[in-house]
């Protein structure tokens, strides 16, 4: 039933393979045209079932939103929230993370969250790992110079590797803390907390929180993986 609803829904896109594959997606390039404005754009990747994208929506009616995740299943949910709520700045788009280079122009984004993605703690899926080179080279593709990725984890390991990938390519850190509920910073970084967020502080565990820049076109390095 949420797969029919997915489809009906008018603020979700589900391009095709064939038109992210060979680069041929037709709103790439006009998501201020699909907006109706020329607010900043900012996307949330892996977004799951939408909370923070429709929470950001509310928040900033300003800007404009943009949640992307592969499973119909999760976005459904955020997508009938947003609709029912009549939020006219926010809209899903359901295709992998690897192809959000076909999604966006050149500098089309303003900023790019990344809300408890999965750390892929095993050394041989580093390179998934959504703040390794190879996804960071993809985002730079789309990112606008200036324009922030935001980094909320619970996971030390994906915290700790992050700031690897930032030491080594010499990126810019805006904000970096390792207790995000225990800083200056908590009211700032939007109280918005998602399903597993509140079930992570509930049992004590530390929120991590990045803000980092990346270069406009110098490569992106990684950190050498102790088994390789």
């Amino acid at each position: 039933m949420r797969f029919a609803e997915v489809e009906e829904l008018p603020n979700v896109i589900q391009p095709n393979f064939n038109h992210v594959f060979y680069d041929s997606f037709e709103g790439k390039g006009k998501w201020h045209q699909h907006f109706g404005n020329d607010n900043p754009v900012v996307i949330e990747l892996g977004c799951g079932k939408g909370e923070y994208t429709v929470g950001l929506a509310r928040m900033y009616p300003g800007k404009n939103f943009v949640g992307v995740d592969i499973k119909g299943a999760r976005i459904w949910r955020g997508a009938k929230t947003a609709f029912h709520e009549g939020l006219k700045n926010v809209v899903f788009v359901r295709t992998r993370i690897e192809f959000v280079h076909a999604i966006f122009n050149s500098h089309e984004v303003s900023e790019i969250w990344l809300t408890f993605p999965d750390p892929q703690l095993k050394k041989r899926r580093t390179k998934k790992r959504l703040t390794s080179s190879n996804f960071l080279i993809n985002y730079q593709k789309i990112l606008k110079p200036s324009g922030f990725i935001h980094l909320k984890t619970d996971n030390t390991e994906l915290y700790h590797y992050t700031k690897k990938v930032i030491e080594l390519n010499k990126l810019y850190v805006e904000i970096d803390t390792d207790h995000l509920y225990n800083s200056e910073y908590v009211d700032e970084i939007l109280n918005i907390q998602t399903f597993y967020e509140k079930r992570f502080l509930a049992e004590g565990m530390p929120i991590h929180y990045l803000k980092f820049q990346l270069p406009t076109n110098s490569n992106i390095l990684e950190p050498p993986n102790d088994e390789e």
